[in-house]
């Protein structure tokens, strides 16, 4: 069942919603609330968008798999004897149970429930007993595929055949990844964070895409990168978020021996960032996953030059989630509580002409791509 909202509900998303930022106001609290907003972004949103699944390092032997849930669907990527990178629908063709669980290497993929062999192309390799029904076509029988693409070493899938590739919908992003972090190739994962936060999603990535709020509530943060060198350009489906690291001693981390000196932070559509930070060689990948219309379930990805983390690197980790983390969730926590109130319904964008960190301007563009995504349900 195709989900849907009204024309009450669309209405009240957009109202007062302008392309100018100086001029517009956001969208409505309703958006972050109701259950029927939340539904129509997992249909059209999330199950039509690039979705992260891992680094390239889990996938680069034959045989080697990784499993994933995008938009309650879940699907599998595998590494096939040939050396071809696949994805399917992690979904047995006889009754539907999920096939492999979490990541690992395989010759074969056998259902758990009734051991259905299934080659890694996706094509059925053998069913038991089946020689005994009549009509059986075992070689018409494959797994339903599902697009994958690598893309600046990092693996990605989309639930809609007729998504065009990333890299396409992402004119620019990968030469500016590969320039700020062009030994992204050679790192490993190192560590994760999670975390789960009483806020919808949207709340979250609002917060992530300005810094106007961090002199007020980020006041370690503010001194590890040059605020008057923040700069915030929007793009497409994407945005990016550069600053010079500080140039005297700050109170976030040590970053004495740093290799990195560059903030460089990119947020692709509809809920991954991806990030480097001032320190040794590192990259980050972090994904806000709605588990309902209040309740944002984040995962932050490490990948260093080597695994585990050096006392440095740890250094860096334990500020992101001993101090950066819980002042963000304290945030967006409360303005959720605040949406709920009769108190608020929309806001402003405090815009900069000149694109500075304290702009929202990119918040207004984020708000502009989920409002063409609500519009994609009027006209269907």
């Amino acid at each position: 069942m195709t989900a849907r909202l009204t024309r009450r509900q669309l209405d009240c998303a957009g109202e007062g919603y302008d392309p100018v930022a100086s001029r517009s106001a956001s969208i409505g609290s309703d958006c972050y609330i109701e259950r029927e907003f939340l539904e129509v972004e997992r249909e059209q949103v999330f199950r039509r968008s690039w979705q992260f699944l891992c680094h390239e390092e889990k996938l680069r032997e034959p045989g080697s798999y990784v499993t994933a849930a995008v938009a309650d669907r879940s699907v599998v990527a595998v590494r096939g004897k040939d050396g071809a990178l696949r994805a399917f629908y992690n979904v047995c063709k006889h009754r539907g149970h999920e096939l492999l669980k979490g990541a690992g290497t395989t010759r074969l993929i056998t259902c758990p429930y009734h051991a259905w062999v299934y080659a890694l192309d996706g094509r059925l390799h053998r069913a038991r007993r089946s020689e005994l029904i009549e009509n059986f076509d075992a070689q018409g029988i494959f797994l339903t595929p599902v697009q994958v693409e690598v893309f600046c070493h990092l693996v990605f899938v989309n639930l809609d055949p007729e998504a065009p590739p990333l890299a396409e919908q992402t004119e620019g992003l990968a030469r500016e990844v590969t320039k700020y972090a062009p030994d992204i190739v050679d790192l490993t994962f190192a560590h994760r964070l999670t975390y789960t936060v009483r806020a919808n999603w949207k709340a979250v990535v609002d917060n992530f895409l300005e810094c106007y709020h961090c002199p007020v509530a980020h006041r370690d943060f503010v001194t590890l990168v040059e605020m008057d060198t923040y700069k915030v350009t929007t793009h497409g489906i994407w945005s990016s978020h550069m600053a010079k690291a500080g140039r005297v001693q700050n109170r976030a981390y040590g970053v004495g021996e740093a290799s990195v000196t560059d903030h460089a932070v990119w947020y692709l559509w509809p809920n991954t960032t991806l990030m480097r930070y001032p320190g040794r060689g590192n990259f980050m990948v972090w994904r806000f996953v709605p588990v309902g219309p209040e309740e944002t379930y984040e995962e932050f990805d490490f990948f260093f030059e080597s695994a585990p983390p050096t006392e440095s690197e740890m250094e860096a980790i334990r500020f992101i989630d001993e101090v950066l983390q819980p002042e963000d969730i304290g945030l967006v926590e409360s303005v959720q509580r605040g949406m709920r109130t009769p108190a608020f319904e929309r806001g402003r964008y405090l815009v900069d002409p000149g694109g500075s960190g304290l702009s929202e301007h990119a918040v207004h563009h984020f708000h502009g791509l989920v409002l063409d995504a609500y519009r994609r349900v009027d006209a269907s």
